[in-house]
């Protein structure tokens, strides 16, 4: 959602669409089509279906230049890969993406803004702020399903939590349809200790309590909450997706396992629950790379980078891109 003030430094961005805040600066089509008549305008896409639109309009009005995001987290479809063609420029977001397209892309990561993402002045404090009880926390920040991995988590955290008392558990997000009675049935593997926070309006609370934040997830496009996680100083502890060494240092800026191990994963836990000393310095690492990494403002040049080669063009992102992000 932050991408487009911060693009708006560089261009005139705008939105499109319902989802977006009020103070997000809106475009209607038919705007777009009648300044695409008189100047170049970029269309920015983060969908399928936006990329298609695009593609449309792009042959009512010849100046309008279509950009497409690709954010999936495993290899295209052969429809997506055929679209993506039809795109003027694409951008993905890890190396691993761009392998997957048939077509050349930039790669640009994601970027925060580091004025909400940072870390609180007292961890301890923040944590009992959230009301679960002990002295630390440990957990799972994403949309709980099964390739996130949460029960990977719960395997490994379940026999920790009675051994360490201050600790406690928690996954952070929303469940839908199948997956509410799955989480539910993890939580019953741990006893009842481990609490459900469903989703959450505002997650950078939870980021400044958590000690530790897991991301066990069985693929990415990139992570958002690593480093979300990073920039808040948490101890984060992921799996080793192809892209996730270019954002974290292993046992400086914090943990990697090899994904869906829920024994590694388990024994780097019980390190950290053991001695979290280590948990606080790796995230107090972790939250220095990530400002000088990770800002929003390295994104927005990046992908006015990538606009400036149709040559003073006007663009705009629709709210897609903010849904995704």
């Amino acid at each position: 959602m932050s991408i487009i003030p911060a693009l708006r430094s560089y261009v005139d961005a705008r939105g499109l669409g319902s989802m977006l805040p009020q103070s997000i600066p809106r475009a209607r089509v038919s705007e777009i089509l009648g300044r695409a008549g008189r100047e170049p305008v970029i269309w920015h896409a983060h969908r399928n279906n936006e990329l298609l639109l695009g593609v449309v309009l792009r042959l009512l009005r010849r100046k309008l230049r279509v950009v497409f995001t690709r954010h999936g987290s495993y290899p295209p479809s052969r429809f997506t890969q055929w679209i993506g063609r039809w795109a003027d420029a694409l951008i993905t977001l890890n190396p691993e993406n761009a392998s997957w397209m048939p077509m050349p892309s930039t790669v640009i990561p994601h970027g925060l803004d580091l004025t909400r993402f940072a870390p609180p002045l007292d961890r301890r404090v923040a944590w009992e702020r959230l009301g679960l009880g002990g002295r630390r926390g440990i957990g799972v920040v994403g949309r709980v399903r099964v390739n996130k991995g949460q029960a990977d988590f719960v395997d490994a955290i379940a026999p920790l939590i009675p051994k360490f008392p201050e600790w406690r558990a928690v996954l952070v997000g929303l469940a839908k349809g199948p997956d509410v009675p799955w989480a539910k049935s993890l939580q019953q593997k741990t006893g009842g200790r481990l609490t459900l926070a469903g989703d959450q309006k505002d997650v950078v609370p939870w980021y400044q309590g958590l000690s530790i934040l897991v991301n066990p997830s069985h693929g990415e496009s990139f992570g958002l909450t690593l480093i979300e996680g990073m920039a808040t100083g948490c101890c984060v502890v992921a799996s080793r997706l192809y892209h996730v060494p270019d954002l974290i240092e292993d046992g400086r800026t914090g943990y990697l396992f090899p994904g869906r191990d829920v024994k590694a994963l388990g024994d780097l836990l019980q390190m950290l629950m053991r001695e979290p000393h280590r948990a606080e310095e790796v995230g107090r690492n972790a939250a220095e790379a990530a400002r000088a990494r990770f800002g929003i403002d390295r994104e927005a040049r990046a992908i006015t980078e990538v606009y400036a080669r149709f040559g003073g063009v006007q663009p705009y992102s629709n709210d897609e891109r903010a849904a995704a992000g």
